[in-house]
């Protein structure tokens, strides 16, 4: 079993049973592991102590991060910038399809694309010269197949695996690494759709909004929920930030990808972010 896997297993636990606050040595059983092994593959999966990352899970805790995120976000998407985010943000830009290239479904496209292990599980990578294409998380590992939404995105592209460009690319990515160039995000989508994902992107990371905050963003006040089904329909996962989109309640429900993975998500960046603001040379908040 991987860390991500036991990962959401204590989320999944955690989910069930947080009314009881379990101690970390029942939380270490779920895992099958030791109490001083769990310490130690929190603190090199999360960055920080399991008693830090399982605050970051709570509901209470991302209430409060809608709170706090409120001036944050406000400047941010009405400025269009990525916000002041104090952890380092990867440098990504978004690139439309053009009507014809999506009425060809992708005639003219060349799409290499791979998988590889990530700190959340396995994922799949797909993208051409003008951006990433396709981001996608799965529960076990990929076979050989063609990702299905690549095939139903673009079924007229060409598509040539090439894992070892997925593997590097995918470290990049989530190593957040700002050698080599900014990353673009290629995608098709409608026009309501591409504007949602553009206003996702500058949600600073550590930082969460609520689908109504972002609907307001869009000028769709009221739209909430669709707002939220074209965060479902986001094609490039983790780089097009909706992990960062919940309920005004604090619930952290809804992802395409899995509930467990996105409190997963929120909850590492949130404590890194709390981490680094804790650190000698970190920002107050």
């Amino acid at each position: 079993m991987d860390d991500y896997s036991r990962i959401a297993l204590v989320i999944a636990h955690l989910d069930k049973h947080h009314e009881d606050q379990p101690t970390l040595s029942e939380l270490a059983g779920v895992v099958g592991l030791s109490e001083s092994h769990f310490h130690r593959l929190f603190r090199r999966w999360a960055g920080v102590t399991p008693k830090d990352f399982l605050q970051c899970l709570t509901a209470a805790h991302a209430r409060q991060r809608l709170k706090e995120s409120a001036t944050v976000l406000d400047a941010a998407l009405d400025s269009g910038l990525s916000g002041p985010g104090r952890l380092h943000d990867l440098t990504i830009s978004l690139v439309a399809a053009t009507p014809g290239e999506i009425r060809t479904g992708g005639a003219d496209l060349t799409i290499r694309y791979g998988a590889a292990e990530t700190p959340f599980g396995w994922a799949t990578l797909g993208w051409t010269e003008r951006g990433i294409c396709h981001l996608a998380f799965h529960s076990d590992k990929p076979g050989k197949a063609v990702p299905g939404e690549l095939v139903e995105s673009w079924p007229n592209a060409s598509l040539n695996e090439d894992a070892g460009e997925a593997h590097e690319q995918l470290d990049r990515i989530f190593r957040r690494s700002s050698e080599g160039p900014g990353l673009s995000a290629f995608v098709h989508g409608t026009p309501f759709q591409v504007q949602v994902w553009q206003a996702l992107l500058r949600i600073p990371e550590g930082e969460v909004t609520s689908y109504a905050k972002l609907a307001d963003a869009v000028g769709r006040p009221g739209a909430a929920r669709a707002v939220g089904t074209a965060c479902g329909k986001n094609p490039v996962g983790y780089l097009i930030p909706c992990h960062r989109v919940i309920r005004e309640t604090g619930i952290i429900k809804g992802y395409r990808w899995g509930s467990e993975r996105k409190a997963a998500l929120l909850a590492r960046e949130s404590s890194q972010r709390l981490a680094g603001e804790a650190s000698p040379g970190g920002a107050a908040t």
